[in-house]
């Protein structure tokens, strides 16, 4: 257990005695994740590459004697939300929006037919928020790991992901994929995750011993991202009604060539994104496993190109973020993850080149677009998990 997670551990059992007068009796953790390639696939029944990462959110936890969940966010000063099992569930705004998520994966349980017990959870994260690097999805698979296990419910993990989607799409009200939460409970470490996002079969994708995951965040803020992944998701929809296909993972470049003449150019481009990346994204788990960081690398950068030039989802800050980093390393490639308009960056590259990334993105970034970027090395870890013998 890396540092990260032991000051989160302690932040939390902290927060809990002070706030419930007794120690907690279980604590549980889910990370974040990172995509290494296949990036907008996800909701077009395609193919993903991520993996988690050693960033992710912790519940401190005991069982109530009556039906209420009591919820303490110990990263807000202690902001605290409590709603009872019995009573219908209310979507919460301002400074308890955060309750939504957990809210959310409450009322997935219950529609599947799950009996919940009442319990006081207090959490805390280190993933950075507004990155895509799924702090939402980690805070509900942990939290949903938490009410499953100290409600003696046995859960899959695509069961518990499927429920933190539900949570997102259905309560939260954010449109997203499967990705996310399938990666945060499923994680392998060592591994990213080859995702089939129609079947939801994964198959674990060695990443090279010596090799290291380095994201580093733009600080861009990242403006009129849902209404862009909306629309985008639409363009998406409409290209696989005009080929006939129930979603553009059943299409390939000759069946969207076939039909160029029926849809808008901006279409088009869209599909073509979608289509190419999948094939990307096959491509990548090969050179993975093979330990090619060369094929890896440019498979990467032609992802960033199509993200760039068909699915126009990066700004300028991230091509000159990417341009930088590529420019310093030696082997391995470089992109923008994420859903777009800001965010991050992910390389993949060998350890021996992580100093020198920090320095040209320290020299070169602030010059060229007047920011300053936060960089993180990140190690493939496991998914959700109980965390035995915590320190309390």
């Amino acid at each position: 257990m890396n540092a990260g997670y032991q000051q989160l551990i302690a932040k939390t059992a902290k927060a809990f005695e002070e706030t419930f007068g007794k120690p907690a009796e279980h604590f549980f953790q889910a990370p974040g994740r990172v995509n290494l390639i296949g990036e907008h696939t996800d909701y077009n029944d395609g193919f993903v590459l991520p993996c988690a990462i050693d960033y992710g959110t912790v519940v401190a936890a005991s069982l109530r004697e009556d039906d209420k969940i009591i919820l303490v966010a110990a990263d807000y000063d202690n902001s605290r939300s409590e709603f009872d099992l019995n009573q219908p569930l209310e979507k919460m705004a301002g400074d308890q929006f955060w309750s939504n998520y957990v809210r959310g994966m409450v009322q997935a349980f219950h529609k599947s037919g799950y009996k919940l017990r009442g319990m006081n959870l207090v959490i805390a994260g280190n993933v950075p928020q507004g990155t895509g690097l799924s702090s939402s999805a980690s805070l509900e698979t942990v939290t949903g790991l938490t009410l499953c296990t100290l409600s003696d419910i046995a859960i899959s993990n695509s069961e518990l992901a499927l429920a933190g989607q539900c949570s997102e799409n259905n309560f939260v009200g954010s449109n997203t994929g499967i990705m996310d939460q399938m990666i945060s409970a499923s994680g392998e470490e060592g591994h990213a995750l080859l995702l089939d996002c129609r079947s939801l079969e994964t198959k674990a994708i060695s990443i090279p011993a010596g090799s290291a995951v380095v994201i580093i965040n733009s600080n861009v803020k990242r403006g009129l991202v849902d209404s862009e992944y909306n629309t985008r998701r639409q363009q998406c929809e409409q290209a696989a009604q005009v080929m006939g296909v129930k979603a553009l993972r059943d299409a390939d470049m000759a069946l969207l060539e076939q039909h160029s003449t029926q849809m808008d150019d901006v279409t088009f481009r869209r599909a073509r994104h979608v289509i190419t990346e999948n094939d990307r994204t096959l491509a990548a788990t090969e050179a993975l496993a093979s330990g090619n960081l060369a094929d890896m690398g440019r498979l990467m950068a032609a992802s960033h190109i199509s993200m760039r030039d068909d699915f126009e989802i990066t700004v300028s800050a991230i091509d000159a973020l990417v341009e930088i980093v590529g420019a310093a390393i030696s082997n391995g490639g470089v992109r923008m993850t994420g859903g777009g308009f800001g965010g991050c960056i992910v390389a993949l590259v060998p350890e021996s080149d992580v100093e020198t990334v920090r320095q040209a993105v320290e020299e070169h970034y602030e010059d060229r677009t007047g920011l300053k970027a936060d960089m993180y090395v990140c190690v493939a870890c496991d998914g959700a998990s109980k965390l035995e013998g915590a320190i309390r």
